[in-house]
């Protein structure tokens, strides 16, 4: 099980975040998100971590060019796309990432007709990231996925579960619901960008008691990361 902590602007929450359990760190690179982070901070934090955890770059309909320059520069292990990208824009954008770098795709899960069209990005993604729908926003809302929607949906490829996301829900969640990894934001937050621990620590409380044989505290990573 991977657990995608997301909107990280603060490298002492960062090292809090890691020791705690989590196996990625999400970085939003979008100026107009409130949990914006700069190419200098995100290197700074990349930089100041001390133990082994993938590092994800987040953009939402960015050029490929500024996506190559800010991985290249920062030395982020993972980029994802959470906007309108579309396959033909994935499978551009594949061909000049590094060499065995994930690419992630999110969905912004609207209804039936949207889970129909996520596998034609199958061949150009290594992992999908299943978001709630908002008209508006493109993710971090504390908007909850609809669990009933993709209980039944066969994936070409492992996936995150996102959308509103707690430490009071994911038991919940994780008993509805069999992904690869979860992603959580808003739900661990004071304000956006701003980490609150003790819920960090309480979601790895929760999960320790359901997920005993997936999840090893104090290693920093788990069983498998799939890339």
């Amino acid at each position: 099980m991977r657990i995608k902590i997301c909107g990280i602007t603060k490298l002492d929450q960062a090292l809090q975040i890691v020791d705690e359990g989590a196996t990625e760190l999400g970085f939003i690179c979008v100026r107009r998100s409130p949990r914006f982070i700069s190419i200098p901070q995100i290197s700074e934090i990349v930089k100041g971590l001390d133990t082994k955890v993938n590092t994800i770059g987040v953009w939402v309909n960015e050029s490929i060019e500024e996506i190559i320059k800010t991985v290249l520069e920062t030395k982020l292990t993972c980029v994802q796309l959470h906007g309108d990208e579309t396959p033909e824009y994935c499978q551009k954008l594949r061909a000049k990432l590094p060499e065995n770098m994930e690419l992630i795709k999110a969905i912004r899960v609207k209804d039936r007709e949207t889970l129909a069209s996520i596998n034609n990005y199958a061949d150009y993604v290594n992992t999908f990231l299943l978001d709630a729908y908002h008209p508006q926003n493109f993710g971090g809302t504390g908007t909850t996925l609809d669990w009933e929607n993709i209980r039944d949906f066969e994936f070409q490829k492992p996936w995150f579960l996102a959308g509103g996301l707690t430490p009071n829900n994911i038991k919940d969640a994780l008993k509805k619901l069999q992904p690869e990894g979860i992603d959580l934001s808003s739900g661990v937050e004071i304000t956006p960008g701003d980490k609150d621990i003790e819920k960090v620590k309480q979601l790895f409380k929760e999960l320790k008691e359901i997920l005993p044989d997936k999840l090893r505290l104090g290693t920093n990573f788990f069983d498998q990361i799939k890339n």
